[in-house]
């Protein structure tokens, strides 16, 4: 009898306790939040200075656009490449040194090719370019070695029950499944910046004018043509061509651009970095997507009508017969200007804005292989791909990973400007490097006055040299959170980040990033008062690069 007595009274316990008492709750010296690459080389650091560290993941699959389809790396000058970023690639290098991961082709038959340099780079023990399979299963290995405690599918409770602060500090953050994680210090490394914008610090979504930070190439660009992401013929943009009483296609905007140099809330453009196999035994035929509709790919005939014919310019070879296929030319995987909402979207409408972006790439698949307006000769070729069987399995073969370009940019102790990425400043208190472009794709598909289609948005400038990336960029004025780092939605104008936003550089502020929040642990101060002499020792010890 005093066994019932004692379970009902357990029972009746765990019944009225408050909510927060019944969490489940985790704590650790930093917690990360996140999942993609910068996420685990961040719990990596923190775990090589002997400090205890959770990562809190949205996602299943470890690695993000790193293992997500992006496996021709946008690598810029390799040389300011260091720390664990390099590490990364390095063991990329020892993967494809066992023969038995060459299932599709012998290593001899790989191109070799990189991006302005060699794929695979035997002098330095590096390879930069890959499978995506691969990069995931670096990732899983750096959890596994380091016994980092990795919480997968959790998403953070955007709500104000989801973070408790005090003082200008977290103290604890709640994901949807009631799960709590107490820790000293956090790190925001999503694409999406949502712990950032939760913690109350300030931030920006879209393009600033160009007056803001007194820059060229931010804000609206209209005729600024830097790729050969642009209409170069004269393309109409109605349902019967030429006839703007038969209304527009689908993919135009009704939206005028704005004059050239103002701000606006466009972002630049997403799509999937598919894997595609031309390997008879290893790809996966396009099927007819639900509700596809083939007018909305006139654009697409009409630009073949042109003469183009680009189709296949960045089918980007990877090990194993395979591609990390890219957006290129005037129409193509980007879905220009259906991503304005997403960064401070509900996950529910997040969910359908990628479930739009899978839809409108598959349809444009299925387009090219199958629609007689597609050139014989393109549809033909085009009938030799497929998704890769052997990635994304548990997907169909599909990425598991939007390419979030952009999102929110944080208003940090420091803004990274044209300026700064263009390397013609000098950067205080340098943290890691950059060297990319400044890559801004398409953000928006218009009606010119002339009554033809263009599209707006897309910038390449190439920096003088590379640049360092100021500590003062991931962390947050200190008057709005003390102890977190943001490494990803760091603090930069919108073209700046043009050339900040790539995966290397992402893994490097990682490291930086996690560095800095251990040693605020230990001085016992805040991330923003941490003492740069001491994080760039530790910095340079550890391998990284902060200046060139």
């Amino acid at each position: 009898m005093k066994v019932y007595k004692v379970l009902i009274v357990v029972f009746l316990t765990c019944l009225f306790l408050p909510t927060w008492a019944q969490k489940s709750t985790y704590s650790a010296d930093v917690i990360v939040y996140g999942g993609n690459a910068s996420a685990i080389i961040a719990a990596v650091q923190v775990k090589k200075m002997g400090h205890s560290v959770i990562v809190v993941s949205p996602d299943k699959h470890l690695g993000g656009l790193t293992s997500g389809g992006l496996g021709f790396s946008d690598t810029g000058n390799k040389e300011v490449i260091g720390g664990l970023s390099r590490e990364f690639y390095q063991r990329i290098y020892q993967h494809y040194q066992k023969e038995e991961n060459w299932l599709w082709e012998k290593k001899s038959q790989f191109g070799n090719k990189g991006q302005g340099t060699v794929a695979m780079d035997g002098a330095n023990k590096t390879m930069w370019i890959f499978e995506p399979h691969a990069a995931e299963q670096v990732m899983e290995d750096l959890v596994k070695e380091y016994q980092i405690q990795v919480l997968r599918e959790e998403f953070l409770d955007r709500s104000r029950q989801g973070i408790r602060l005090k003082d200008a500090k977290i103290q604890e953050i709640t994901t949807l499944s009631k799960k709590r994680f107490i820790g000293k210090m956090f790190i925001d490394a999503t694409y999406e910046g949502d712990l950032m914008a939760l913690a109350g610090v300030k931030y920006h979504v879209g393009r600033e004018a160009n007056s803001v930070y007194g820059e060229k190439w931010n804000g609206v660009q209209v005729g600024v043509f830097q790729h050969g992401h642009y209409f170069k013929s004269k393309i109409s943009p109605f349902k019967v061509a030429n006839d703007p009483s038969s209304g527009l296609l689908p993919e135009v905007s009704t939206e005028k651009p704005g004059p050239n140099g103002s701000g606006d809330h466009k972002i630049q453009a997403y799509c999937f970095r598919m894997c595609l196999s031309n390997h008879p035994d290893n790809r996966i035929a396009f099927p007819k997507p639900e509700g596809y509709n083939p007018d909305r790919y006139t654009l697409y005939a009409r630009v073949f009508e042109s003469g183009w014919r680009e189709t296949f310019d960045k089918f980007d070879a990877i090990p194993n017969r395979k591609t990390d296929t890219n957006n290129h030319g005037p129409f193509s995987t980007d879905f220009i200007g259906k991503n304005y909402d997403y960064p401070e979207a509900t996950y529910a409408r997040r969910k359908a804005i990628i479930k739009e972006h899978e839809l409108y790439q598959k349809g444009l698949m299925y387009f090219l292989q199958n629609d007689p307006r597609v050139p014989s000769e393109v549809q033909e070729r085009m009938k030799t791909w497929g998704l890769a069987k052997d990635e994304f399995k548990d997907n169909g073969g599909w990425p598991h990973q939007l390419y979030v370009r952009e999102a929110r940019r944080m208003l940090g102790k420091y803004v990274m400007k044209e300026a700064d990425a263009l390397g013609k400043t000098k950067i205080e208190e340098p943290i890691g490097m950059g060297s990319y472009s400044l890559d801004a794709h398409n953000a928006q598909r218009f009606v010119t006055a002339d009554g033809y289609v263009q599209n707006e948005g897309d910038i390449g400038v190439h920096p003088d040299k590379p640049y360092s990336i100021s500590y003062g960029s991931i962390v947050p004025k200190e008057h709005e959170c003390q102890n977190l780092l943001v490494p990803v939605c760091l603090s930069s104008s919108h073209i700046a980040y043009g050339s900040i936003r790539m995966e290397p550089v992402f893994m490097i502020l990682g490291q930086s990033a996690a560095t800095a929040a251990v040693l605020a642990i230990q001085q016992k101060t805040s991330t923003q008062q941490v003492p740069y002499s001491l994080l760039k020792e530790r910095l340079l010890k550890d391998g990284q690069v902060v200046s060139y």
